[in-house]
């Protein structure tokens, strides 16, 4: 049979409940003898201010040498005694005689104290048994002027007196013990209801395991997760720690914007520490700042895809070739049925000069292949879309600048950049023009168009999360291309930014090293 509260608040609550009487009990019991001692300290005061005051009193001197000191004295020390409340005032001679007693009949008869010390005119305060029972009492001597002992004066209390002045002091210590008890009831009772909320009524054991389970859960899963708590990380696990670098005394300056943030999103995409994170968060009911936020890494799907897409395009662009080299072919074919070959063989030639032409120019300038595959697949998909797509005449790309990055990472740099701008030029007057300069020192990619460009505020938010022009940005997964850029130039050590000195310009630059392009 359990004797003890199984939940952890009945627990807590018996456990200061005991703790609080103990100490209740025992400073009652220290209060109680504390009045014990101080009674018997205050009464050993008093009896021998009384004694000490009346044997120096010149009237005790005087009736003392007087022919019936008895006459004289007993009025006198029965209005002290009365005055006073002590429980007797004897005056002695020095061979013992009472010539007071607070019992009349016992004057005369002789002192049952101590008076050795008093005859040799000291004064002395004891715990003796008389006539009136145990007491607390002092003896002071009477001298003469000439310092002549002629008398006694004793001044005493009974025990009983002050066993009943203490005892009337026990029900006020009980009340204060008994208001302490109350007050620590109270307060116990209010800490376990405050535990049972805040507990779920759970035993320790159950706690311990919930923390136990909570744990596992927490190393196991695959998302990153942080629970925020007044815009700072309350708990971080270790998928969440990989991917943002982050613990839970973590500065909130220091937080990426998605964690401080309070409102409520799923699925967002955001570009974090090189890395495309798809983010979930959830506010808590009721608490300011505080949120749930799930973290799914993205990064190596977003470079595949990334890749992908631009395949993709590349192989659409070929297929628009194939379909207008078939288209060519047919007219010459027809050119030479009508009899006009030399029409026929000047079509092809000029059609194969300047398709030529652009391969060479592309080829002698950009010493990546998978960037010359992608600037001639952009430029037929440019020219499909009736919007011109040039590679300037200053751009020119070393062996050396082509280790910067890897063919994957300037497929998906220089083919977002390029994309991007396809999309965002001027309907108007559409036009986008492609620079890549690389030497031995450094790497720059500069992709211009005739759009209207971004401010500093939207290329921000670009670079870090989703964002798109078109409809179905960011929440469906749109509006990467910079993101992607962005991570990939982090990743690198690189920087990109934007100007819009003539049309839009995005601009990436990334310094030459050892380390550069490694995978």
């Amino acid at each position: 049979m359990r004797w003890y509260p199984r939940t952890l608040a009945g627990q807590v609550a018996a456990l200061a409940l005991s703790v609080f009487a103990v100490v209740v009990v025992a400073e009652s019991v220290l209060a109680a003898v504390d009045a014990r001692i101080d009674g018997n300290r205050a009464a050993r005061a008093e009896v021998t201010a009384v004694a000490v005051s009346l044997a120096e009193s010149p009237s005790t001197v005087a009736a003392l040498t007087s022919p019936d000191p008895s006459a004289i004295l007993q009025p006198v020390t029965e209005r002290v005694r009365a005055a006073t409340g002590i429980a007797f005032i004897t005056i002695l001679a020095p061979d013992r005689t009472r010539y007071t007693h607070t019992d009349p009949t016992r004057i005369g008869e002789p002192y049952l104290g101590s008076i050795d010390a008093a005859l040799r005119g000291q004064t002395v305060t004891e715990n003796y048994t008389g006539t009136l029972g145990p007491s607390i009492r002092t003896i002071a001597p009477v001298r003469t002027t000439d310092g002549r002992v002629v008398g006694m004066v004793a001044a005493g209390i009974t025990q009983s007196t002050l066993t009943s002045a203490w005892r009337g002091q026990l029900p006020l210590i009980a009340l204060a013990a008994f208001a302490a008890l109350a007050t620590a009831v109270g307060g116990v009772w209010w800490i376990r209801r405050r535990l049972l909320r805040q507990t779920g009524g759970l035993a320790p054991a159950e706690l311990r395991l919930m923390y136990d389970h909570h744990d596992a859960v927490l190393r196991s899963v695959r998302e990153g997760l942080v629970v925020v708590e007044d815009g700072r990380p309350a708990l971080v696990n270790s998928e969440a720690r990989r991917l943002l670098g982050i613990e839970a005394d973590t500065s909130p300056d220091e937080l990426p914007v998605f964690l401080t943030d309070g409102d409520e999103e799923t699925d967002v995409t955001y570009a974090e520490r090189g890395r495309v994170l798809l983010v979930s968060r959830s506010p808590v009911s009721g608490r300011r700042r505080s949120s749930v936020v799930t973290i799914r890494d993205r990064t190596e799907l977003e470079d595949a895809m990334g890749e992908l897409d631009s395949m993709t395009r590349f192989a659409e662009a070929l297929r628009s070739q194939a379909h207008e080299a078939a288209n060519r072919l047919h007219t010459i074919v027809a050119l030479v049925e009508m009899g006009r070959p030399d029409e026929a063989v000047r079509l092809a030639t000029t059609e194969f000069e300047l398709s030529q032409q652009l391969i060479d120019r592309m080829t002698q300038a950009v010493a990546e292949p998978a960037l010359v595959a992608l600037l001639l697949g952009k430029t037929a998909q440019a020219a499909e879309r009736g919007i011109p797509l040039s590679l300037t005449e200053e751009s020119q790309v070393s062996d050396a600048a082509t280790r910067v990055l890897t063919p994957g990472e300037m497929i998906t740099v220089v083919g977002n950049l390029i994309d991007n701008a396809l999309d965002a030029c001027d309907p108007a007057d559409p036009w986008v023009e492609v620079t890549v300069v690389g030497d031995d020192r450094m790497l720059d990619i500069v992709v211009a168009d005739s759009g209207a460009g971004m401010n500093a505020e939207l290329f921000e938010r670009a670079t870090t999360r989703g964002y798109s022009t078109k409809a179905g940005g960011d929440a469906a997964g749109r509006g990467l291309g910079l993101a992607l850029v962005s991570q990939v130039v982090a990743r690198r050590h690189g920087t990109i930014s934007a100007e819009n000195t003539y049309g839009s310009v995005i601009s990436v630059h990334m310094r030459v090293d050892e380390q550069a392009g490694t995978p």
